[in-house]
């Protein structure tokens, strides 16, 4: 895949597939820029990445912040948006319905907030990429808002596509993937959340954030695809 020249920018690229996909993005030829709200791990990510790639510390919850970065910017190629408070998981009993308001706002709104504010700086054949979850078109006990929240984003995709033509907007769909986000949790527990979800998989583990972010990549550079949602999820859709 061929990204030479062109300029892409990533929310969410200081961890995890946001990380990966920046680094693949570079050795791809393409000029980078990642955007995370945290100083020190946006420092971390800029030493593992290839020479060349900046970033930015933006909270990709201020509208205001978020314009004034694409202002600056300038012209571009390709969005990807890897953006996400955490939270919104539990059994639907049980689950704090007013606590949604802050994943939605952290997810939901904060990507399709971005998207809407990169538009007077994208290119007009450029692509637009977001990054949601299986939980939005699988059944995984205890995930009923991370499904709402994620499938709203899935369903938007197609639209914006058409209203937004000839821009690309597409969707990778992500399954349980390795990421930091589990190393919330003790050791043991999270190596035995891991192997669990890996024996329930198809495929017979987790993913890696490499993988989906090849999926990623593939979207940026293939110009015949949109309103795509490309499912990275180890086969959690067909078990």
């Amino acid at each position: 895949m061929n990204l030479e020249g062109s300029k892409v920018i990533i929310f969410g690229g200081t961890s995890g597939i946001g990380l990966a996909t920046a680094s693949l993005a570079a050795q791809a030829g393409a000029n980078v820029v990642i955007v995370g709200r945290d100083p020190a791990r946006l420092a971390g990510a800029l030493a593992q990445l290839p020479r060349g790639t900046t970033g930015t510390n933006v909270d990709a919850g201020d509208p205001a912040a978020v314009a004034e970065f694409f202002r600056q910017s300038g012209a571009f190629d390709h969005l990807v948006l890897s953006i996400s408070s955490g939270g919104g998981a539990g059994a639907f009993a049980k689950l704090d319905i007013q606590g949604l308001k802050k994943p939605i706002e952290g997810k939901l709104l904060a990507q399709l907030s971005a998207a809407q504010l990169s538009l007077g700086t994208l290119a007009a054949n450029g692509s637009i990429t977001f990054v949601t979850a299986a939980s939005a078109r699988a059944a995984f006990p205890g995930t009923v808002g991370l499904a709402a929240i994620n499938g709203a984003l899935n369903a938007a995709a197609a639209t914006l596509a058409l209203e937004l033509k000839p821009r690309r907007v597409n969707v990778v769909s992500p399954g349980i993937v390795e990421t930091p986000i589990w190393s919330r949790f003790p050791e043991e527990q999270r190596r035995n959340l891991l192997e669990r979800e890996a024996h329930a998989l198809p495929v017979g583990r987790v993913g890696q954030p490499g993988e989906v972010a090849q999926a990623i990549i593939m979207l940026m550079d293939n110009g015949f695809m949109t309103g795509a949602i490309i499912d990275c999820d180890g086969g959690a859709r067909v078990k």
